[in-house]
């Protein structure tokens, strides 16, 4: 009877199907206790379409739950094992300073992941405290609520409290955990780590958990699990092709970094492009651009050709058979990736239909925008109002004669040249999180307390497609400076 008030109290309504697997995919953990927890930060509509009542969540006793003080009823927290090649070398891994709540249910039937992010350590920790301080997770609650408003497969941020205790990086930080929801925090990794360590047995119900969380459409009497393949290719393939074409680099596409679901993961040195320039890296440890800009398809590849090699027990008995099948898979990875890109970019453009020539039409604009360091997002959202006053980059001879070869190009659709713009309008954003914008909202909140610097900001991102006044600020780029911009992996 107490379950059943507390559900329609809060909504909290868990079910926890990952604990159901065996026991050597996870560990079951308990958050550890913090001090004096704060909420600074609520998903209001995130916990609305949870099923959650924000009231009530908001209070001392929902705090203490994002805080990981109380356990809600339902849930059965753990901490989930797997590996993950980490900038091409393979090591173990596992949620090191995550906690999987469980899995809510919501009134729709929905089921995701609940999990807090800095909230203690695990047998995963390797060495580490399991914290997280405040930057980083407001960094990972405005990042990926913008992808989320920007169309793009993400995992979500439900709220950021403060833990009331300081924790040790280069200097002294401000204590947080964040929790975050997701389609699930099944990882290439994960499968990695049961192929490595596990039985066939084990990689099997792994695979058949995926496949009836994320793929029940998969017909069971075919080779289903080469189908799973197939469905996590396609994912990806959609996935990276969304990120290129905002300019997103998420900037440590490490194999436990890549989701099942097909869902950006872990924001910790992401950021979005300004200048275009495919070399664009902003991760202070990516020194050799791995996973630059122009990189992340490649490494998408790559990913999915080491989650192929953890399921060829599975694809077929005969392992040269089950190596074939799997290459012809992957093979088919750079196909779809490019051919959702590619429409993506003609809708950029304002193109409906397809012609051979898009593609040099394409590059071409590409090519002048990085021959003249053009800004990626504004020059789109410039064209889509065919205002070709604010930028050098139209001023120049060579742009006059692609502005003309564009504008024939929609001459020859049958779509009147309104309906272009207007499918621009939702396809280019105004704005993206502008990381010099990103860096002043979490100085704000960490130096001074004060959110409301970010409050705005997530005001305006959340409709990235607006165009509305408020916005224009937005869309202006950083103060010139001697040094490049550089992110750092949240710890």
């Amino acid at each position: 009877m107490t379950e059943r008030k507390e559900i329609i109290e809060t909504g909290w309504n868990f079910d926890n199907s990952y604990a159901r697997l065996p026991k050597s995919f996870f560990t079951n953990q308990n958050p550890t206790p913090v001090h004096s927890p704060k909420l600074v930060v609520l998903n209001h509509p995130l916990a609305k379409s949870l099923g959650l009542n924000p009231q009530a969540i908001e209070s001392s006793d929902g705090v203490e739950i994002f805080a990981g003080n109380q356990i809600p009823k339902g849930a059965l927290p753990l901490a989930q094992a797997y590996a993950g090649h980490q900038f091409g070398h393979f090591t173990i891994l596992g949620d090191g300073r995550a906690v999987l709540l469980g899995e809510q249910i919501t009134s729709s039937g929905e089921r995701v992941d609940i999990q807090l992010k800095g909230s203690g350590r695990t047998p995963y920790s390797r060495r580490g405290d399991g914290r997280a301080s405040l930057g980083p997770m407001l960094r990972e609650y405005i990042i990926s609520e913008a992808m989320n408003a920007l169309g793009i497969p993400t995992t979500r941020s439900l709220a950021v409290v403060t833990t009331g205790e300081s924790i040790i990086r280069q200097t002294e930080e401000i204590g947080a955990i964040l929790t975050r929801v997701a389609a699930s925090y099944l990882r290439v990794g994960t499968f990695q780590y049961i192929s490595n360590w596990g039985t066939v047995e084990e990689l099997r119900a792994l695979a058949d958990y995926a496949l009836e969380r994320h793929f029940p459409q998969v017909v069971p009497d075919e080779n289903k699990y080469l189908s799973l393949l197939k469905e996590v290719i396609k994912g990806q393939a959609i996935l990276i092709s969304k990120w290129q074409l905002v300019g997103f680099i998420h900037g440590v596409m490490n194999t436990d970094n890549m989701t099942i679901s097909g869902e950006t993961i872990d924001y910790g040195p992401c950021a979005f492009m300004d200048t275009y320039d495919p070399a664009t890296v902003f991760s202070s440890i990516d020194i050799h651009g791995r996973y630059a800009y122009g990189n992340q398809p490649k490494i998408g590849a790559w990913n999915l050709a080491r989650f192929a090699e953890s399921l060829l027990p599975l694809i077929h008995v005969n392992k040269d058979q089950a190596v074939k099948l799997a290459q012809d898979a992957i093979a088919d990875f750079n196909t779809l990736y490019y051919n959702n890109w590619l429409d993506g970019m003609r809708e950029k453009l304002g193109i409906f239909n397809k012609e051979p020539q898009d593609k040099s039409l394409i590059q071409d604009l590409l090519n002048m925008m990085e021959k003249h360091g053009a800004d990626y997002t504004n020059t789109f959202r410039e064209l889509t109002f065919d205002n070709l006053d604010d930028m050098s980059l139209f001023g120049t001879t060579e742009f006059t004669q692609w502005h003309e070869m564009w504008q024939a190009r929609l001459d020859r659709q049958k779509e009147t040249k309104d309906s272009s713009y207007k499918l621009m309008g939702n396809r280019n954003p105004a704005i993206i999180p502008r990381n010099h914008r990103v860096e002043e909202a979490i100085e704000a909140a960490v130096k001074k307390g004060d959110y409301s610097v970010m409050q705005r900001l997530l005001n305006v991102l959340s409709c990235p497609y607006a165009y509305s006044p408020e916005q224009a600020d937005y869309a202006t780029l950083p103060p010139p400076s001697t040094s490049p911009y550089r992110t750092f992996c949240g710890t």
